[in-house]
């Protein structure tokens, strides 16, 4: 991740604290935003043209590496996914979307082929257009005409926002995280590869699974690490992991745990590690 891009993650986070005091779980949920964030970041490096870090020198070991599944979209959307035809009005638009809970509703025509997406936003500017119908001066900026001219229109089809940023079911999870942030979208419509609604991802969807549990954290550091990279019995360690904070604790080699601590760090989702080893 270059300079730049920890330093976007950085404001993003602290721009996405509450002003008011915190719930008690929102210190960890500002945590996994960090980590979110981090994971959508690595993922623009790629894009980049950024090339990977170098995996660290370890202790060379028989056999394949265990393979970890990449995620799809597919692994964590939503079906079915509500949707709206392009006649329907303004009002049952927004009951839809306040009975279903939604930001936002994909538009689809007869064959059920994306054709736009209708936001809270987009409701909210033809709302604000009902209660003050006479716009108060001179719009003098392009944006804010478009924007007056769409709120002004009646069904689905004139309200929405055109074309439709979707992901197919086999987009891979960070990839999709990528363009969730890049495009500021809450949720994304799933389409086949003719267009069609399959499913809609949310961002919430996306979090987890780009940020796993401490458990399977921990699962990876005992199973791939220390039982398969190192050759070494996990029960000779005590592996602890909270909010992605690794604490380690037992006896080992002192020429190994350097190369340990940093096979640990490199896991994706390690925030940190705090090392207790004692060298044997």
């Amino acid at each position: 991740m270059s300079d730049f891009e920890r330093h976007s993650v950085g404001n993003d986070a602290r721009h996405a604290m509450p002003g008011r005091p915190w719930r008690p779980d929102e210190e960890h949920r500002q945590d996994v935003l960090r980590r979110y964030l981090g994971a959508v970041a690595a993922v623009s490096s790629a894009r980049a043209g950024e090339e990977p870090p170098q995996p660290r020198e370890t202790t060379p070991t028989p056999g394949p590496e265990p393979k970890v599944p990449v995620p799809c979209v597919r692994d964590v959307m939503s079906v079915p996914a509500v949707s709206v035809s392009g006649e329907t009005p303004f009002l049952e638009i927004a009951h839809i979307l306040s009975r279903e809970h939604l930001s936002a509703v994909p538009v689809v025509d007869a064959e059920d082929r994306v054709t736009g997406v209708v936001s809270e936003s987009d409701l909210l500017a033809r709302a604000a257009l009902t209660a003050a119908p006479q716009h108060p001066g001179p719009i003098r900026r392009l944006r804010e005409h478009r924007l007056f001219e769409k709120s002004r229109g009646e069904t689905a089809s004139t309200l929405m926002t055109t074309p439709a940023v979707t992901v197919r079911p086999s987009t891979t999870v960070a990839d999709a995280a990528w363009l969730a942030a890049r495009s500021r979208l809450k949720r994304l419509p799933v389409v086949d590869h003719r267009n069609r609604l399959v499913g809609v991802v949310s961002r919430i969807d996306l979090v987890r699974a780009l940020v796993r549990d401490d458990t399977k954290i921990r699962e990876e550091i005992e199973s791939r690490i220390i039982r398969h990279d190192f050759l070494l019995d996990p029960s000779r360690f005590e592996v602890t992991v909270a909010n992605g904070v690794v604490g380690l604790n037992g006896r080992l080699d002192s020429d190994l745990i350097p190369k340990l601590l940093a096979a640990i760090q490199d896991i994706d989702d390690v925030v940190d590690v705090n090392d207790h080893l004692i060298a044997a």
